[in-house]
């Protein structure tokens, strides 16, 4: 910030001259008057936009929270044409924040990276590097959704340097634990293994189980990519007992899934079906149907996987029924397939 340099009054009437300022009225014309209710007007106007602006925030939020994420995108648009109009820098940040997550949401993929990027470069003209470090790892996870693992290699490393740089220890657990998420889809288990451990460090370090939950979910992952099945098993379990006791719904449902793939592989399966009741159990407490839907599915490909076709083409068909309630017709056609392909191999079989 650029020092202001003060010029000291050595004049023996400076006293004088503040007297008679303040004691000699000053005669005010119109232009004086004019610009002066302007402002006042202008100022008005102004917050009048702003709350119009944090109100249809507001409401796409809560259309979001609700499922309805097509129309709290139009919210968060009307949202952003105000504050640009204003030009309220910070809020048009949040607003593209809002907007990566619902075109995510979508699958709109390209257009949350392009909402993400808009996002990034709003924290680089304010030199806010926190935003920074999120907005780069926001867009290096979908350009790994993206099937671009080197390119989202490189944006992740931006986002890790920063982090350093300005000894954000959030920033890196996060970049870490993105980077070997990135190295695992390249096939570096190994890479990806020592990233996810450096990352547990620093997530343990800010006490942030759900990024804890999240990283060892991620290491179970690759464990079980790399056939290690005692890493697997413990890294999920780990994750699971975390999740739990923090809340993280999202975490838990899917340690659950990695520990049904891991115990189903190995032939374990009545392990297996004990966590799918968990899932279940769970599933209908959150009144969740997608996630309802999913438990269907992974028992009737548990049933399916020990040759119990007739039990396995009940759930497929519980799955499907869910499905028709959610008005999901690509999730419904793609189950009938399953179920069509199974039949099809039961068949054959008989």
């Amino acid at each position: 910030m650029k020092k202001l340099n003060l010029i000291p009054f050595y004049s023996s009437s400076w006293p004088f001259l503040v007297a008679s300022f303040i004691f000699q009225p000053i005669a005010a014309n119109g232009a004086d008057i004019t610009e002066q209710l302007h402002r006042q007007i202008d100022k008005s106007v102004v917050q009048q936009s702003t709350n119009q602006a944090d109100t249809l925030m507001r409401i796409g939020q809560q259309q979001q929270a609700s499922g309805k994420a097509d129309k709290a995108i139009e919210s968060w648009l009307q949202a952003l044409s105000i504050y640009h109009a204003i030009g309220d820098l910070n809020a048009q940040g949040l607003i593209y924040d809002y907007l990566g997550r619902g075109y995510v949401q979508l699958s709109r993929y390209k257009e949350a990276e392009d909402a993400i990027r808009r996002r990034l470069a709003i924290a680089r003209d304010t030199h806010d590097f926190q935003s920074q470090i999120f907005a780069l790892n926001n867009i290096g996870t979908l350009l790994l959704q993206q099937g671009e693992p080197t390119a989202s290699l490189q944006t992740l490393t931006e986002a890790l340097e920063i982090a350093r740089h300005v000894k954000n220890l959030e920033g890196q657990g996060l970049s870490l634990s993105n980077l070997g998420l990135a190295n695992a889809r390249l096939g570096n288990y190994n890479k990806a293994i020592k990233l996810y451990e450096n990352a547990l460090t620093f997530r343990r370090q800010v006490r942030d189980p759900i990024g804890e939950a999240n990283t060892l979910n991620n290491l179970g992952e690759t464990y079980l990519a790399a056939g290690d099945y005692q890493g697997t098993i413990g890294t999920y379990g780990s994750a699971l007992r975390i999740a739990k006791y923090s809340g993280d719904r999202v975490n838990e449902l899917r340690a659950i899934d990695g520990l049904v793939t891991a115990h189903g592989s190995v032939g374990r399966y009545e392990r297996a079906f004990d966590l799918l009741q968990q899932r279940l159990t769970l599933a209908q407490e959150l009144q969740n149907r997608q996630e309802e839907l999913k438990s269907f599915e992974s028992y009737a490909q548990l049933y399916e996987q020990i040759g119990n076709f007739p039990t396995a083409r009940n759930f497929y068909e519980r799955a499907i029924t869910v499905a028709k309630m959610l008005e999901d017709s690509k999730q419904e056609v793609r189950l009938i397939d399953r179920l069509t392909q199974m039949i099809q191999k039961a068949n054959l079989g008989n």
